[in-house]
């Protein structure tokens, strides 16, 4: 039997240097905090959902005598159907207001994943994967 000999593979033996680490180390950690901030704008969206459907229920009633529970913390407090209204929009505003404010944070650090990408495939070209395992 003879034993045929692949070609070599092209991996460069490339120094990884203090300050390479420390950039490897902040993609990972702003990677993670994309991923934590993804999760909680979705939440606040499903919240946001939910006090658009109370706000659309609310709407339908025919009686405006009713007095409504409100949740304020662990306490339902009766209220109005008017003042109700009002919390849930009060609310609503609030949480659009998360909702933009932790998108303006994702966009941030994405600039900055952005650019240590470029930094890093500059160095380490095929030798490093820098790209979020979709599964």
């Amino acid at each position: 039997m003879a034993a045929t000999m692949k070609g070599p593979v092209a991996v460069e033996d490339v120094n990884v240097t203090f300050e390479d680490q420390q950039k490897i180390n902040k993609f990972a950690r702003n990677t993670s905090r994309v991923t934590e901030l993804k999760n909680e704008i979705e939440a606040k969206k499903k919240s946001l959902q939910n006090l658009q459907d109370a706000s659309d229920d609310l709407m339908m009633l025919d009686d405006d005598t009713l007095l409504i529970p409100y949740q304020i913390g662990n306490v339902f407090v009766s209220h109005s159907q008017e003042e109700t209204q009002e919390m849930l929009e009060a609310a609503k505003e609030a949480l659009e207001q998360e909702v933009k404010g932790l998108e303006e944070r994702v966009s941030a650090i994405q600039q900055v994943l952005g650019d240590l990408k470029i930094q890093l495939y500059a160095k380490f070209g095929n030798n490093i994967n820098l790209e979020a395992d979709e599964s």
